[in-house]
């Protein structure tokens, strides 16, 4: 007799507890190894070996040097497919103040769940768990999405550790863009009119962005520093340089705040007769988009399980490539109480996500993602619903 939706639950379950020695080594020798974006070498060779001696087949070096993709499921088309994204960079200087030691451990024990539970209920699907590398830096999932990685891909699922749990805490979009004005150096004393003052247009410019801000929506961030400003007082300055950060609660927002940042930016130079270029000095990420019925899935989940949570917080929080992910294919970005009240990207928070007590939370994720990986898998109408939803979203949020 085939298995129920909750005996496949059970079976994964008692799989990730019965994991748990192995995930807890995981979690800490990243701990221990903290690397930064695009150096994580150790992690790597870490994840890969673990998943592949846990029957998984795994791609190393995937899309990006230290990203993998580790693959078990039914063969031809192997739908649904269900990926679990698996981080795990540090940052610089304070270790893994963003948990993904943790994140990772999420991964690997969910990818084990479903894995045992397809097998024991010869459930047909497919689940990966993709090495992302870089999130804190770079934006590595972006690469995943432009290689094409997501177009067979039903839902997409991760949970990250915060100071509580709740199924969304809204991550917002974010455009970096940089501003480099060129003008013409002359002696200030002795001739400064036959200057352009490039940090004229710079000051003309923040002035005109901070003057945007009486018009610009509550939720709406942009903030941004002089970072060149010429050379020497006696010099009127021929280069100066501003960088901005341009943030929305959705791409389509942002197009509109990013144009009026560029008009400000580009005033300034029109103002002192200087020249303006705009460029992006790094990949934007999107904002998450919490998919609606798989946010319930994962409510239900954590409920069946005991974990006490909320649905929704208005903390306010920063910027992940997982949205753009979320922009991709349906998906989830939870984040989870690690067993303290410290900040993220703080030295207490490095401490509070090695510690004995983040464990139990933990594993209680890896269950929560596994049983709704189960519900996709084993629930044809969950994810007709979830596909209408996103897009829907897409049509609300996209730019």
């Amino acid at each position: 007799a085939l298995m129920n939706p909750q005996q496949l639950k059970d079976v994964a379950a008692a799989k990730i507890d019965e994991s748990r020695e192995l995930l807890l080594g995981v979690s800490s020798r990243l701990w221990q190894n903290p690397e930064l974006a695009l150096e994580e070498r150790m992690a790597h060779q870490l994840l890969t070996e673990t998943l592949e001696s846990s029957g998984f087949s795994v791609t190393r070096h995937f899309v990006l040097d230290t990203g993998f993709k580790a693959e078990f499921g039914s063969a031809g088309a192997g739908r649904p497919h269900i990926a679990v994204m698996c981080e795990f960079d540090a940052l610089p200087g304070i270790g893994h103040a963003c948990g993904h030691n943790l994140i990772a451990e999420v991964a690997v024990g969910a990818g084990l769940g479903i894995k045992a539970a397809m097998e024991a209920g010869g459930v047909a699907g497919r689940v990966t768990v993709l090495g992302t590398p870089a999130e804190e830096h770079y934006g590595g999932k972006i690469n995943f999405i432009e290689a094409g990685f997501f177009k067979d891909v039903d839902v997409a699922l991760m949970a990250h550790p915060y100071k509580l749990t709740a199924v969304h805490v809204p991550h917002l979009s974010v455009a970096f863009l940089r501003a480099t004005y060129t003008g013409k150096a002359s002696h200030a004393a002795g001739s400064p009119w036959e200057g352009l003052n490039a940090l004229d247009a710079a000051v003309t410019a923040y002035q005109s962005v901070s003057n945007l801000r009486q018009q610009m929506r509550p939720e709406w961030r942009v903030h941004g520093i002089v970072k060149e400003g010429g050379q020497r007082p006696n010099i009127i300055p021929e280069r100066a340089v501003l960088d901005y950060f341009v943030r929305c609660p959705s791409d389509r927002e942002l197009a509109v705040l990013r144009a009026r940042v560029e008009a400000c930016l580009r005033a300034g130079a029109v103002a002192s007769g200087c020249e303006c270029s705009i460029e992006d000095i790094s990949r934007g990420y999107s904002s998450v988009i919490c998919n609606a019925p798989l946010g319930a899935a994962y409510s239900a989940n954590l409920t069946a399980l005991g974990v006490e949570h909320v649905g929704i917080t208005e903390l306010p929080s920063g910027s992940t490539d997982m949205g753009n992910v979320s922009y991709t294919v349906p998906a989830i970005h939870p984040m989870f109480y690690m067993g303290g009240d410290a900040p993220n990207h703080s030295v207490e928070f490095t401490r509070f996500v090695n510690l004995p007590e983040a464990q139990p939370y933990t594993l209680a994720q890896a269950k929560a993602l596994a049983m709704t990986g189960i519900d996709i898998l084993t629930g044809p109408e969950l994810l007709a619903k979830c596909e209408a939803q996103f897009k829907a979203d897409l049509a609300r949020f996209a730019a």
